[in-house]
């Protein structure tokens, strides 16, 4: 069965069951939402999901985060496994903000946290976050109305939104890229592009990809089927071949990165050359025909 091999099936899920999730509480909260009927509400009908979507067993769930299971547990889960704590590393993205935006898109925003604290730090912005889940954006809602915040949650995919063009001034995408195949996360960087105002900045937290490389036993941890070739590629070359500008990757707490990008003012200096391109690890998706 897929997640029996893992190190995460073999002695962490056991470890969070008995020591850190109240099992019962979370079945509760499952059992008192009609999820058919939130679902059907939050969803688009015409959305069709990625092939990669619907068949990978994100973090060895079966049906990955098209279930309520995954909807349930992923905050409970979450607060523990993003040293130091993820509050500190969530806030690290918010802080690392160089813009005053006025239009926020929160890509794959699962759950909201992210979104949450990008309209409470910015509570002039008009806020959107966006995800493939509707199980996930229903937590995503509850969680916002939860805290008297007006946020748009969408159902849509962030390698093709169908949103306007530069209609944003801040794009974030939160534990995002180590999910999507490498084509797809070039989609997604070429969409953000498309989005983004000039002027406007994306800004990624993820894992570190030189950590993740030197260190392979943390790729085997969580049965996450594209994190080694997110680990083996570079989000600067990614980002400068999608069009960005002033890319920089800064390292946070060491397993984890946050990289920046700028559209930049004039779209005919962020051409990038194919030849100069930085192409040390980047996988063969990436690589020029």
């Amino acid at each position: 069965m897929p997640g029996q091999n893992t190190l995460f099936e073999r002695f962490l899920a056991p470890f969070f069951s008995t020591f850190l999730l109240d099992e019962q509480a979370l079945r509760r909260l499952k059992e008192s939402v009609d999820w058919q009927q939130e679902t059907e509400r939050l969803q688009r009908s015409d959305l069709e999901y990625p092939n990669y979507y619907r068949t990978s067993p994100f973090h060895g769930i079966k049906d990955g985060y098209l279930t309520a299971d995954a909807a349930v547990t992923y905050d409970p889960i979450t607060q523990y496994v993003l040293p130091p704590g993820e509050a500190i590393v969530r806030q690290a993205l918010i802080d690392a903000v160089q813009v005053s935006p006025q239009r926020i898109l929160d890509l794959a925003c699962g759950t909201g946290s992210i979104t949450l604290m990008l309209k409470q730090a910015f509570p002039q912005a008009e806020v959107i976050g966006i995800d493939l889940s509707p199980y996930m954006l229903f937590m995503a809602e509850r969680k916002a109305k939860q805290a008297n915040q007006q946020i748009q949650f969408l159902h849509l995919d962030a390698a093709r939104t169908e949103l306007a063009e530069a209609s944003f001034d801040l794009i974030t995408a939160a534990l995002l890229l180590h999910e999507t195949p490498p084509a797809v996360s070039q989609s997604i960087l070429h969409e953000s592009y498309r989005l983004l105002k000039t002027g406007g900045e994306m800004l990624i937290l993820d894992g570190n990809q030189q950590t993740l490389r030197s260190t392979p036993w943390l790729t085997e941890i969580f049965e996450e089927p594209y994190i080694k070739a997110y680990a083996d590629g570079s989000l600067d070359s990614w980002m400068g071949r999608a069009g960005f500008g002033r890319v920089q990757t800064s390292t946070l707490w060491w397993i984890h990165q946050i990289t920046r990008g700028v559209k930049p003012l004039d779209d005919s200096a962020a051409v990038v050359n194919q030849e100069t391109v930085n192409q040390e690890h980047l996988p063969d998706a990436f690589q020029p025909a």
